[in-house]
């Protein structure tokens, strides 16, 4: 039987998002987001298996290495797990920018890599990011999708990860919300699809 997944960008929706032209490369410089652990948690309960795809390129860069990034991505992990909350599986791209790979998104290689390995029906299932790539990448993949922005009166300036241009399911300013709105779109869809009976 095909499961449901919540596909989660890493960067600005599991920590804070680097500023603009650096990486996050350790773990002191690794800040998980409110309400993040509580979101994953909700996931679970509802019987989503929750994968995280995430664009890397740091490794291409040399700021890192992939066994650096595996151990940076276990601590996170680690920690998710100490709050309660479980992360099914974590698929990472590598390659630069022009690199001819299928899986720097916003192509689909790794949920599609991610559907095969943990039985995912993706028509089931959504894409939670914060940038024009991830929405696109869920689309391809054929997911629902939710976009993360940034929170009205921040300091933020919008830059090329937040310039919104593919319109996604849900809009909102927090996993959190995303999360709650998902289930609640399920949970209206449960009734409507009950028959009625005299």
């Amino acid at each position: 039987m095909k499961k449901k997944a919540a596909f989660l960008d890493r960067d600005g929706v599991i920590n804070e998002r680097a500023a603009e032209g650096s990486y996050i490369t350790k773990w002191e410089e690794f800040h998980i987001l409110p309400g993040v652990a509580e979101s994953v948690a909700l996931l679970n309960a509802a019987a989503f298996c929750v994968l995280i795809v995430t664009n890397q390129r740091c490794v291409a860069k040399g700021l890192m290495t992939t066994r650096d990034l595996e151990i940076l991505h276990e601590r996170m992990v680690g920690h998710l797990t100490r709050s309660g909350a479980k992360i099914d599986g974590i698929y990472y791209c590598p390659h630069e920018l022009d690199a001819l790979c299928e899986c720097r998104k916003p192509r689909p290689g790794m949920l599609l890599e991610a559907a095969r390995a943990n039985h995912i029906e993706l028509s089931s299932s959504w894409m939670i990011g914060d940038s024009d790539i991830d929405i696109d990448a869920g689309r391809i993949a054929g997911c629902k999708t939710a976009r993360i922005v940034a929170s009205i009166g921040t300091n933020e300036k919008p830059d090329q990860h937040r310039i919104t241009r593919i319109p996604a399911d849900i809009e909102t300013y927090s996993l959190l919300d995303a999360v709650k709105q998902i289930l609640n779109s399920q949970a209206t869809s449960r009734r409507h699809c009950q028959p009625n009976v005299a």
